[in-house]
């Protein structure tokens, strides 16, 4: 790894280090399934929290697991030759995700939103035969402020995502780490240290998800006026003010 590279590392380690002393993400014994999709994202994520690990006076474990979700042209072979020569632990499962996605998506739903929930489910029951309790995804700041954003405009909720939530199922906790970091440091990181990217190869790649994309734009214009405003937005998820919002549950009237 270059000087450079270690560098940006060394950040996004202790920046994810932050998250996880802030959220109480990783406990002793806790035995962590990394999504791993073959993206930047998933691999920083990987490579942090081995790097986490090796530091921790915790005793923890991670297992890399990649789901193939079925598309002609999906490179999984190049995410597992990384991971064994990288020596991580990991798992390959098959899916035929592809298929359900053409038969149950609806017209006008969100083909990667569904397809992103059809893994998910993989992902649940793949952490239960591995016997992880914790699943690891690698989503970042901009995903956090842009799904906020998303929900705002289009859902008409004031959500977003949360670094650590507990599985419908009730047996395991969804962590996400790298809250704290850009995305573009991971990209640099990505790009300076060689990670083996493979595209999903989905058919709507590129066009799936307009409305992210549309955010993304947003985000992009207001911050060359702002160059605070992505960590101003994400400081708005942890500084709630209940007085001031119109929810009747909330019982401030």
């Amino acid at each position: 790894m270059s000087t450079s590279a270690e560098r940006l590392f060394g950040k996004i380690r202790k920046l994810t280090g932050k998250a996880v002393g802030d959220f109480n993400l990783i406990e002793e014994g806790d035995r962590i399934a990394v999504a791993v999709s073959g993206g930047k994202d998933s691999y920083a994520l990987l490579h942090v929290l081995e790097g986490l690990r090796r530091r921790a006076p915790i005793r923890y474990e991670l297992v890399a697991v990649n789901v193939h979700p079925g598309f002609p042209g999906y490179r999984s072979e190049v995410i597992a030759g990384h991971l064994k020569e990288s020596g991580f632990a990991f798992h390959m499962e098959e899916t035929d995700c592809r298929s359900i996605i053409e038969e149950k998506l609806r017209p006008g739903s969100s083909y990667c939103a569904f397809c992103a929930r059809l893994r998910r489910g993989v992902l649940y029951t793949v952490a239960d035969r591995l016997g992880c309790n914790k699943i690891a995804l690698g989503h970042h700041l901009d995903d956090f402020i842009e799904t906020l954003l998303l929900n705002q405009f289009y859902v008409g909720t004031l959500a977003a995502m949360s670094p650590k939530l507990l599985a419908d199922n009730g047996r395991h906790t969804v962590i996400r780490p790298m809250v704290y970091v850009e995305e573009e440091v991971i990209a640099e990181l990505a790009r300076r240290s060689g990670y083996p990217v493979v595209g999903c190869a989905c058919p709507a790649c590129g066009t799936g998800d307009q409305k992210r994309q549309r955010m993304k734009a947003l985000i992009r214009e207001m911050a060359a006026e702002n160059p605070q405003l992505k960590r101003s937005l994400l400081g708005a998820l942890g500084n709630v003010h209940p007085r001031h919002l119109l929810d009747k549950r909330l019982k401030t009237f």
